[in-house]
């Protein structure tokens, strides 16, 4: 299976490896995760959690992609995928799963279709 199309040119915010960090993150644009969080991540854009990382979060993001460790409840509006060596463990809400070979997942998933936006017309007679 092929790497995330996310690129990395436009990520806003880092956290490194040998970082350690408590609270709740919020951003726009795409972060990444490469060290320890531990808290609550909510954003619209997309989360990045690094293979070096280890996360302890409830998570709502609109894509959520992770190479890493990580432990609490993930909520994403389009989708969440899980690349080797990464290892999840918690529930998922999220439209689309995408779960490469070699993943560790133990949780709940469930998953239905996007929301979708319909447009009414006027009736012409």
């Amino acid at each position: 299976m092929k790497k995330s199309t996310i690129n990395v040119e436009n990520i806003v915010g880092m956290l490194g490896r040998g970082t350690e960090f408590d609270g709740k993150l919020t951003f726009e644009g795409t972060v990444r995760i490469d060290g320890k969080f531990k808290g609550e991540v909510f954003t619209k854009g997309v989360l990045v959690i690094g293979e070096s990382a280890t996360v302890h979060a409830e998570i709502e993001a609109e894509i959520i992609i992770i190479s890493g460790e990580v432990h609490g409840n993930l909520k994403a509006l389009n989708r969440i995928e899980i690349h080797s060596p990464g290892k999840l463990y918690g529930n998922i809400k999220t439209s689309t799963l995408i779960v490469e070979e070699g993943v560790m997942f133990e949780g709940s998933c469930q998953m239905g279709e996007k929301e979708k936006k319909v447009a009414i017309a006027p009736v012409t007679k």
